[in-house]
């Protein structure tokens, strides 16, 4: 069976078990490469900039956000708002209540002001060098890219394990794109693709 004839669900379930192989301190070292990476993005003072709050052999993206912060941007954890409904987004410090949400995922409390990232680091389970993404299969970060898109450019960015690149994903029309993939081997730029 070739690449092609995986459903998302199988390639899904093939990245992550190649992830979760990778040792805790390869993952640690991981972060801290991604971390050092010199973005190809503007990054302009006051910009919004979304993270994410790291669940099992994620790569954490908390390092690369505080390097961040300390630019003089604002951070921002997502709150899922409901199942079928795009994230929002509320300013995460690391003096921030985090609550655990729907899906057992921390994120910003109430309390926290609800802000518009104009960069958004995604978490994901497989990606492909077009910039084409498998997530988790609640289509989430999907619908809250393309919310996004229709009132600002936002730049979209994947934080992985390069063990989770795939040849091509099968992309839906409906499918946001990422713009950047981080990994601990190199910056993949998807947006000539």
């Amino acid at each position: 069976m070739s690449v092609a004839d995986l459903s998302k669900t199988e390639l899904r379930a093939a990245a992550l078990a190649r992830r979760d192989a990778v040792p805790l301190p390869q993952r640690i070292a991981a972060a801290t490469i991604i971390t050092a990476h010199k973005l190809p993005i503007e990054m302009p003072t006051g910009a919004v900039v979304s993270g994410y709050a790291p669940i099992k052999s994620e790569v954490d993206p908390l390092p690369l956000m505080k390097t961040i912060a300390a630019r003089g941007l604002t951070l921002a954890l997502p709150v899922i708002a409901g199942l079928d409904r795009p994230l929002v987004f509320r300013a995460w410090t690391a003096d921030t209540v985090l609550v655990r949400g729907p899906l057992g995922i921390m994120q910003p409390d109430e309390d926290a002001e609800e802000v518009e990232p104009d960069i958004v680091i995604v978490p994901l389970a497989a990606f492909d060098r077009q910039g084409h993404r498998i997530g988790y299969g609640a289509g989430q970060y999907d619908r809250t890219l393309e919310r996004l898109r229709k009132s600002k450019h936002i730049i979209a960015i994947g934080v992985a394990m390069a063990a989770q690149e795939i040849a091509a994903v099968p992309a839906a029309v409906h499918d946001a794109r990422l713009d950047l993939v981080l990994t601990e081997r190199e910056i993949i730029d998807c947006r000539g693709s």
